[in-house]
């Protein structure tokens, strides 16, 4: 299933175009991904999350 409506970073809005018709940026998809708990790479977004924010983790 395909998530229609996007929503531009740059002014806020939602449409459903790749671009934003009214500043030109690319549009993201609104809807967060799908959670599983099997998640396979979970772990290394959690890592990498963790590193561009400067928190210590656990090792």
């Amino acid at each position: 299933m395909h998530f229609r409506i996007r929503k531009c970073p740059g002014c806020g809005r939602y449409t459903l175009k790749e671009i934003c018709s009214v500043c030109g940026e690319k549009t993201k998809v609104a809807h967060p991904p799908r959670f599983s708990p099997e998640d396979p790479y979970g772990e290394y977004r959690r890592r990498l999350k963790r590193e561009q924010l400067g928190i210590a983790g656990r090792d």
